[in-house]
């Protein structure tokens, strides 16, 4: 026998309830079970989790600047700035200028409020992910003096445009004329369409930067400056650091002043669902209790005949101790095996329920994404399975000590 005494006598134990009584063993497959679909809800959910928090991330702050600084006058001199920020902070990847308007869409006898950046394409490419997601036309179509414009697919959609299309926009501004004071508005020929989101479809529309200046009646250059950061937690610092280098001029703004709040609610939204669910994997343990104390019940007699023959009560709860880790060893790597395969896939599957009932589960009129996004991290399956193993461990002790503590003449007295 090579093995120590202690698994030997416990993996005999648990072969030999499994013959000769079917309650115990059934509490013990019920046990393993419900650790193993506690662990796998457990990963799965928090992947879920993890991929709506990365396509939040990627599709809104891909949108809006994650720093940027601003003025409230034209930076004519916007390049040299931009480099000597980039110089100053080796957080940031890229920049462009951008220059914003407010106004109303009209088209086909429809209207649409918009927000609209003046752009230039080639930088906008560096510092936004609009390039990646047009699904008509392009961001070069963008040309100054063309008055091209790039809209979200919902935008296009309901005021009935297609690529060529004119559309007119409309500026709040009052521009005073011979027949008396007038908006100010101007046709614009729809050269690109992207589809991101639907809330991010429906409010924002981008033109050739000198176009929004012509519009506006300013000089060249441009309002402010968006930064593209490496660690986008930086930003707050980032975006003080620039608007120091000239602040009778520049003003700071990052992603977490204007979106900090979103992301706050999903980190804790992800706390709290995690925390409920590793609840499970708790009842679960908790069975390993029943399941041991009823096996200590009834292996009293091996227990005493065991201590009669030198075994320690260290040696006792050795052997019920490794009985219950068994248990938690199979039900989290089981658990932990189905997890990670249930969150790779859950997409494709609710993808089949959907065709197979006919039914949309995921509508991106209603949903930021319009599939079941997930994203295995490592740290959070590793910090469930070290959970998992600890729970099973603490729960094995109660059990083990009483087994610890019977007294051979007392036990063997009726025997």
């Amino acid at each position: 026998m090579f093995r120590p005494l202690a698994l030997f006598i416990g993996l005999r134990y648990i072969k030999a309830k499994r013959k000769k009584n079917g309650f115990i063993s059934f509490i013990s497959l019920i046990s393993t079970i419900g650790l193993t679909l506690g662990v796998a809800v457990l990963i799965t959910v928090l992947s879920v989790m993890n991929g709506f928090d990365r396509e939040i991330k990627t599709r809104v702050l891909g949108m809006v600047p994650q720093a940027s600084v601003a003025s409230f006058e034209i930076l004519s001199d916007w390049q040299q700035i931009a480099e000597k920020i980039r110089k100053q902070n080796p957080q940031v990847q890229a920049y462009a200028p951008y220059i914003q308007l407010q106004g109303m869409l009209t088209a086909e006898g429809q209207v649409s409020g918009i927000m609209i950046s003046g752009i230039e394409p080639e930088y906008e490419k560096q510092v936004s992910i609009l390039d990646e997601y047009m699904v008509a036309g392009s961001l070069d179509n963008l040309k100054s003096g063309e008055f091209g414009i790039i809209l979200g697919e919902s935008v296009a959609m309901n005021l009935g445009l297609r690529l060529g299309d004119k559309v007119t926009l409309v500026l709040p501004e009052a521009s005073p004329s011979a027949a008396g004071v007038i908006p100010r508005f101007k046709r614009f020929t729809l050269v690109g369409v992207y589809r991101i989101s639907n809330e991010i479809d429906a409010m924002m529309g981008f033109v050739q930067m000198r176009d929004a200046g012509v519009m506006l009646r300013l000089p060249e250059g441009a309002q402010g400056i968006r930064l593209k950061l490496n660690d986008i937690f930086q930003a707050p610092q980032v975006a003080n650091n620039a608007a120091s280098l000239d602040m009778t001029r520049l003003y700071p703004s990052d992603w977490t002043s204007t979106h900090g709040n979103l992301f706050s609610a999903i980190q804790m939204e992800k706390a709290m669902i995690g925390l409920l669910l590793f609840l499970i994997v708790v009842v679960a343990a908790f069975n390993i209790v029943s399941s041991l104390v009823m096996l200590v019940t009834d292996k009293k007699a091996d227990i005493a005949i065991l201590k009669t023959f030198g075994a320690s009560p260290k040696l006792v709860m050795q052997v019920f101790m490794i009985q219950g880790m068994i248990i938690g060893v199979i039900g989290t790597v089981a658990g932990t095996i189905l997890g990670v395969s249930l969150a790779l896939s859950v997409n494709d599957i609710l993808v089949f329920i959907s065709r197979v009932f006919g039914i949309s589960l995921f509508n991106g009129s209603v949903y930021p994404v319009d599939f079941l996004p997930s994203q295995v991290q490592l740290a959070d399956v590793l910090l469930i399975v070290v959970a998992s193993f600890l729970l099973s461990f603490l729960m094995t002790i109660y059990p083990a000590l009483r087994a610890s503590k019977i007294e051979p003449a007392e036990t063997l007295r009726y025997e």
